[in-house]
């Protein structure tokens, strides 16, 4: 087995995690220019509307890159010493392969023909159903009640059917949550990349407490792999990006993150698991749902405003989020590095639960949200301090 750095728990195989992420991300970064060629060809591009930020014709289509770095990351792991006993083992890494190769192609399709949402739906619900039906499923969940005296909430054991159903559930409401925030330059593919790297982190966790237990080398592997390809996309898709990652690639991290989370699930200790590990296992989930909420309060009050004026619930507007930044005065950049920070806070801050003292956590979740939330209102307070200013000499 790989000799782990100092700085990792011995048994684990950091260096060849490491080695699969870097792979994805430079097989990406090689693969995006030619995608990008190709997406112009075929006439996959994203041409500016309404609500969008970008003003001129943009290539999309720039998932089919990020699984090709999947794919070349999950090849080498094969044939590394250690994470390669992980196929033989479970079948969680080839079933993601072959599930992310579908979702991959509908979105392509997507990209290129605009695709209606029923059929769409039905790809990310039949790649889904590959993944359970190879065995990924979710085995427990922790609920915050009926915990003891000393105990916050209780893990509770799923049933076969339960567990398929949710993971299915779970599985179609990232891949759309992911596709929901893709909407400045940048934004899905860092966050992806910082889900992920949470992910992961978590995972190596986990698989230390297995002590380095073979059975649970796909977690980590599915993460450090997504983790990659975001990384790799990246430098092409940052303000200002000359290639969008399009469904193909928004709908292919959620799937990848889903699947990470999931598998993960399934190797808790059932004797010793609490409810901050199921909150370290949702934080991909928990970083988008953050993201989005205030877009989702946005679309929950325009339905109502909509439907009022006699118009459709589902007309699109600048609703989301980041378009409430770049209102308040940010920067595209500013705006997608201030949503980076937030999404860091929240994804380390859930994982920093199961590996540090949860009192010295808090602290610094606090700290972070507090930053972040000054951060956020900077050019507000500036524009109301000049406002007043302005008054004061008129």
């Amino acid at each position: 087995m790989d000799n782990a750095p100092a700085w990792a728990p011995a048994g684990l195989p950091a260096r060849e995690y490491l080695l699969v992420l870097l792979t994805a991300a430079a097989v990406t970064f090689l693969l995006t220019g030619l995608v990008r060629l190709l997406a112009m060809r075929v006439g996959a591009v994203a041409y500016p509307r309404k609500r969008d930020v970008h003003v001129k014709p943009i290539p999309r289509m720039g998932g089919v890159a990020m699984y090709g770095g999947v794919l070349a990351a999950m090849f080498l792991a094969d044939n590394l010493p250690a994470l390669s006993r992980g196929f033989d083992y479970s079948k969680d890494a080839v079933a993601v392969i072959v599930a992310g190769g579908l979702i991959v192609l509908v979105g392509a399709l997507d990209d290129r023909f605009e695709l209606d949402s029923l059929t769409k739906l039905a790809g990310q619900v039949t790649a889904a159903g590959i993944l359970v039906l190879s065995g990924v499923q979710w085995y427990m969940i922790g609920v915050p009640w009926g915990g003891g005296e000393d105990q916050l909430g209780q893990i509770v054991v799923l049933g076969s059917n339960q567990g398929q159903l949710l993971t299915v559930l779970l599985i179609v409401a990232m891949v759309n949550a992911m596709n929901f925030v893709d909407g400045l330059d940048g934004l899905a593919s860092g966050i992806g990349l910082i889900a992920a790297s949470a992910t992961s982190v978590f995972c190596l966790g986990l698989l230390a407490k297995h002590g380095g237990d073979v059975t649970a080398y796909p977690p980590a592997l599915i993460a450090a792999t997504i983790a990659g390809a975001c990384l790799g996309f990246l430098p092409f898709n940052f303000q200002p990006a000359k290639i969008f990652m399009g469904d193909s690639g928004s709908m292919l991290i959620g799937l990848m993150l889903a699947t990470a989370s999931t598998t993960a699930s399934g190797k808790l200790d059932i004797n010793t698991a609490e409810l901050k590990d199921t909150i370290a296992l949702l934080s991909p989930l928990l970083v988008v749902a953050a993201v989005l909420f205030v877009p989702l309060l946005d679309l929950s009050l325009a339905v109502v405003r909509r439907t009022r004026a006699g118009k459709s619930p589902f007309h699109a507007d600048k609703m989301h989020l980041h378009h409430r930044l770049l209102e308040i005065g940010h920067s595209q950049r500013r705006a997608v590095l201030l949503i980076y920070l937030w999404a860091s806070v929240i994804a380390f801050g859930a994982v920093s639960l199961t590996l540090f003292n949860a009192v010295v956590v808090a602290w610094v979740v606090g700290l972070g949200v507090l930053v972040a939330a000054i951060i956020s209102v900077v050019p507000r307070m500036r524009a109301r301090a000049a406002e007043r200013e302005s008054q004061r000499e008129s």
